[in-house]
């Protein structure tokens, strides 16, 4: 049975935005190869292939990518584990015992703070699991949550 709890639905906002900024980073590259290749008169089959390259990019990081993942992403928080399935193409079931959360964090860059989202962070003795764009609400109380279960100290960052 999968976890049941799903990650807020602005995620796809955030990650849609973020996948804009990746493919803006690309077409300033492109445009700077195509100054280049201009100047320097180089061969322009590589503005082509740079052009296909940008539009695939484009495609699956905006618009494919974020609602294949805000699906495959799911969590659920008990009194003895933590279980996280997460992936796009490979699903990847996670299972932490509470006995081994060893510093639980909320955490919230630029992008989050401006949709009220944040992230979990669930720290063991050996790895780090995110549960990432929760509510902000959500996301203070499942901290929280984990903390008085694992009792362990609270960081809210």
């Amino acid at each position: 049975m999968e976890p049941e709890n799903r990650i807020s639905n602005k995620a796809l906002t955030v990650w849609k935005i973020s996948g804009l900024i990746g493919c803006s980073i690309t077409w300033v590259i492109g445009i700077a190869l195509l100054v280049l290749t201009i100047v320097f008169n180089w061969s322009y089959w590589m503005i082509g292939v740079l052009i296909i390259f940008s539009i695939i990019q484009a495609y699956l990081t905006i618009f494919l990518m974020p609602g294949v993942k805000w699906k495959r992403w799911r969590y659920e928080v008990r009194n003895t584990e933590i279980d996280i399935q997460s992936g796009i193409f490979v699903i990847k079931r996670t299972l932490i015992p509470m006995i081994r959360v060893q510093h639980v964090e909320t955490k919230q860059g630029p992008l989050l703070r401006k949709h009220d989202l944040a992230s979990v962070e669930i720290s063991t003795a050996a790895t780090m699991h995110v549960i990432p764009a929760l509510d902000l609400d959500e996301a203070d109380e499942l901290r929280r949550y984990i903390s008085r279960m694992a009792s362990v100290e609270e960081e809210d960052v």
